[in-house]
């Protein structure tokens, strides 16, 4: 497949998972949450977790505002993280997080993300590494119960 082609389905996965979140939506119970505004662009993702007796994330949804790669990379942490052990979890949120600051993984940490693995050609952009990744930061540290912050200017 060319370079133009892939782009065009990167964009379509993207713009679709926008135009259609996944768990997009605030749940009735949750044994973690947070919420992490990023104010160099106004995004602002209000995260739910809950993890069952079985240990597992059972549940996880969202709400909140941002541009098109914000809520994007919102619903796929979401989908990508759902039925996982917390601690994958934190795995998965360490490699997009290294994904973004240009680290190499392995094809098979890359593969765990789901579709968000699309997002590494936003990466190209530093403007919106931050908007890809509040998704996950907040991931990381509802799951963590770091809730000292409420805006992301200390990360990436």
């Amino acid at each position: 497949m060319g370079l133009s082609k892939l782009n065009n389905l990167y964009r379509e996965v993207i713009l679709d998972h926008a135009d259609h979140p996944h768990n997009k939506g605030a749940l009735a119970e949750s044994t973690n949450a947070i919420t992490l505004n990023n104010p160099t662009c106004g995004d602002e993702i209000d995260l739910q977790v809950k993890v069952g007796d079985d240990g597992l994330i059972d549940e996880i949804g969202y709400t909140g505002h941002g541009c098109t790669i914000s809520q994007a990379s919102a619903s796929m942490m979401t989908e990508a993280v759902k039925g996982k052990h917390p601690s994958e979890a934190l795995k998965m949120a360490k490699t997009f997080s290294d994904m973004a600051i240009g680290k190499e993984h392995s094809k098979e940490d890359l593969e765990e993300l789901g579709d968000a693995q699309v997002l590494t050609s936003i990466m190209e952009f530093p403007a919106r590494i931050k908007c890809a990744t509040l998704a996950w930061w907040a991931l990381q540290r509802a799951l963590l119960k770091d809730t000292n912050e409420e805006d992301t200017d200390d990360q990436g």
